[in-house]
């Protein structure tokens, strides 16, 4: 990994690049100051995932826009793994998770997150208004937003492009957690990459969170805001062989597992099957990073049953991205307010 990069300007002809081709332009992680007529600084990071492009898509029409007449307020631009995104993978083999090596996290000793620590601290002194950082999925899911304070500031911010928002303390290491300490920090997800609407929808959201002056302090109303909390991470032991229906794994998957995204489950509804009926025991960690797969699943018989009403999020049918991060997410609703 290179050190960080960082320019006053956009570099000539950077705009024209899509995130595939980045490197032409850019050695490695980079650290863009752009000026605007109100100085506290936005900061948005993009590309912490190689594959996911919407953040670049989305910053790419912002910026264009604003060109000739300059931006409304100072825009922070953090352009990620830019070698994975040549590759359009998540993280290259041997890399790390460029979201989970910020500050807090338990890797501090990698040059990665040296790079992480030297970002948020030049965004101190700038002052920071907000943090936004872009990503997409790879199963389906809605557009929505993340936050790791169930602060007025923070929903409001979340609200702003999403009514439907996930409160999480795990996993460690990741961008917004970071910048909580700062300011208010949210994470967006903007589905499948790829799809215009939601370089849209992103780019429009940038453009609103340019806009503000302030952030109201009272609360969001609750009528406007669907609030869930991740109580797991579940990940798939990694002796353990897995595929999608059909298929002669050791473990088997719906092929249509990721359309339980978003919904809620009842107690007793199966995500998985293993092919000679014997037992099979994920692993789930809870937000203080102990092990509660017993409480969540039932494992019976060869079923992988949940214990109780739970909703995934993340799901995903890509191998590659489950072994590198996880299965999936799961949460409950919260009562806002909180």
């Amino acid at each position: 990994m290179t050190a960080l990069v960082t320019f006053d300007q956009l570099p000539a002809g950077l705009l024209e690049l899509e995130a595939a081709r980045l490197h032409e332009r850019l050695s490695g992680p980079t650290l863009i100051h752009l000026s605007g007529r109100r100085p506290e600084p936005l900061f948005v990071a993009v590309l912490l995932h190689g594959n996911e492009d919407t953040g670049w898509e989305a910053m790419r029409q912002v910026l264009s826009r604003h060109q000739p007449h300059g931006l409304p307020r100072a825009l922070s631009l953090f352009i990620g793994n830019v070698a994975a995104a040549r590759e359009g993978v998540r993280r290259l083999d041997g890399q790390v998770d460029y979201n989970r090596v910020w500050p807090g996290t338990p890797d501090a000793d990698r040059p990665e997150a040296a790079v992480m620590r030297q970002v948020l601290d030049e965004m101190a002194r700038r002052q920071v208004f907000a943090s936004v950082d872009i990503h997409n999925n790879t199963g389906l899911n809605p557009h929505y937003a993340c936050v790791n304070r169930l602060e007025p500031r923070f929903l409001q911010l979340a609200t702003l492009f999403s009514r439907i928002v996930v409160y999480f303390l795990r996993p460690l290491g990741v961008q917004s957690a970071a910048f909580a300490d700062l300011c208010p920090a949210v994470t967006i997800e903007c589905g499948k990459p790829g799809a215009a609407r939601s370089e849209t929808h992103a780019a429009d959201f940038i453009e609103a969170c340019l806009n503000l002056a302030s952030f109201p302090s009272h609360p969001v109303p609750p009528q406007d805001i669907d609030l869930y909390h991740t109580v797991a991470t579940v990940r798939i032991p990694e002796h353990i062989d897995f595929g999608f229906a059909p298929t002669a794994a050791e473990l088997i998957f719906p092929a249509d597992i990721d359309h339980l995204n978003f919904r809620e489950l009842p107690a007793g509804s199966v995500l998985g099957w293993m092919r000679d009926g014997q037992a099979c025991r994920l692993a789930a960690t809870d937000e203080h990073g102990e092990d509660v797969a017993p409480h969540l699943f039932d494992c019976r018989d060869g079923l992988v049953r949940l214990r109780r009403r739970l909703m995934p999020a993340m799901l995903t049918k890509d191998a590659r991205v489950i072994r590198q991060d996880c299965l999936c997410y799961l949460m409950e609703r919260v009562r806002y307010p909180a």
